[in-house]
């Protein structure tokens, strides 16, 4: 069966461009978030086998998101997503939860290579 993934991420062209690498790999897209409190919103309502979270968004960063997951599903698997490859954020992220880590601009393979690892 498809695994579920909720996309995450400020940028419209960055959630469209995630869902076709997505799609065309036999993932489903149960769901887009335009900020982290969407986000977590989305999470409980969607409950998606993964999430793809953008760090850097408006409202609620993808870091604080990711930890309101964590805490409300222990067990969520979350990839973060940043162009800012700033080792600080990764290893926050990683602390917080997160599964694994992609950097922008987006190499389709390493996408798929990060989904599958996390999820199959």
């Amino acid at each position: 069966m498809a695994k579920n993934i909720l996309i995450c991420d400020d940028a419209a062209f960055m959630r469209m461009m995630i869902k076709d690498i997505l799609t065309k790999n036999g993932y489903n897209v149960a769901g887009e978030a335009e900020n982290g409190a969407k986000a977590v919103e989305q999470y409980n309502l969607l409950k998606p086998d993964l999430v793809l979270m953008d760090i850097t968004m408006p409202e609620m960063d993808g870091i604080q998101a990711l930890k309101k997951i964590k805490e409300s599903d222990p067990g969520a698997m979350v990839i973060m997503c940043s162009a800012m490859g700033q080792q600080a954020m990764v290893i926050e992220s990683i602390q917080s939860g997160a599964k694994d880590f992609i950097v922008k601009p987006f190499q389709a393979d390493r996408v798929i290579e990060a989904v599958k690892k996390v999820v199959g």
